[in-house]
């Protein structure tokens, strides 16, 4: 009988494999195609049946990307600054905030909590407009500040470190007090050591929405020379009409730094995932 439900179990989950697997490669495959048509002129893009490897490699279409008339170099430079800022930024806000509501006692904690965490269910296209009249009032408007100030800040960052740091010991702490450390101390260099997974995740994730964030560069930044890649790459296409050999070679290389972050820091990311609370 014993037998009969291993096998039974085993069976199950082949199944399960083959069938993710199976969704796995069919969401992949747009971008092996992606991939494959930026190495292609015009007439090879649309052959059938699909030749995934080009019979001839055309790089002249990524020579026209970054040496073209749209300056992509000048979106991908704009991009790297504003998300990285923003991403440090939001790290160190999030790190210390989540601290104080994890491990700090004072006085309505939790109120203040609830109402942080309530603001996520204020839609983002809500604050478009008040936005735009402030940096305006404040001579922002067209700079990538407008940008980068208010990414900086993330509820959904301060809850996560929270979560993570709730899960460190107390006794951990107040050994640290008995001996003399103080509050940036217990913060610095005893509990941050402790959360690189929290902070791997927390970085994959602000990255992904910043670096591919349309909205807010579109509505603040006018000038060309200060446009990021989301906004650098609609301009792209708009210009390059049907070219789509080239509209593609121009996404993949918007789409490689994401690949690359979320390669490296996979392992992290899977284990901060697993101990913040936002198992799904």
């Amino acid at each position: 009988m014993n037998r009969q439900v291993l096998n039974r179990s085993v069976i199950l989950k082949s199944m399960l494999t083959l069938v993710f697997a199976a969704i796995a490669i069919g969401m992949v495959l747009p971008f092996i195609w992606m991939l494959s048509g930026s190495f292609k002129n015009s007439a090879s893009l649309f052959e059938y049946p699909i030749r995934w490897i080009p019979k001839e490699w055309n790089f002249d279409n990524y020579k026209r990307v970054w040496s073209g008339s749209v300056p992509f170099s000048v979106f991908y430079i704009n991009s790297i600054k504003i998300t990285f800022l923003q991403v440090l930024g939001s790290i160190v806000t999030s790190a210390l905030a989540g601290f104080a509501f994890a491990k700090l006692r004072f006085k309505f904690k939790e109120g203040i909590f609830l109402i942080y965490i309530c603001t996520m269910i204020i839609p983002h296209q809500v604050l478009f407009v008040p936005r735009f009249i402030l940096f305006d009032q404040m001579n922002l408007v067209n700079t990538h500040a407008a940008i980068i100030l208010p990414g900086m800040f993330t509820v959904l960052g301060t809850f996560l470190m929270r979560q993570f740091f709730l899960t460190l010991p107390n006794e951990l702490l107040e050994a640290s007090k008995v001996d003399g450390a103080g509050y940036w101390r217990m913060f610095w260099q005893l509990s941050l050591p402790l959360t690189k997974p929290a902070l791997v995740t927390l970085l994959i994730l602000t990255f992904t929405w910043h670096w591919n964030e349309y909205e807010n560069p579109l509505i603040l930044l006018r000038s060309r020379d200060l446009f990021t890649i989301p906004i650098g790459l609609s301009s792209f296409s708009d210009e390059n009409g049907t070219d789509y050999p080239r509209i593609m070679a121009a996404s993949v290389s918007a789409l490689a730094p994401l690949i690359a972050i979320v390669a490296i820091c996979q392992r992290w990311f899977v284990e901060g995932i697993a101990n913040t609370g936002l198992k799904g």
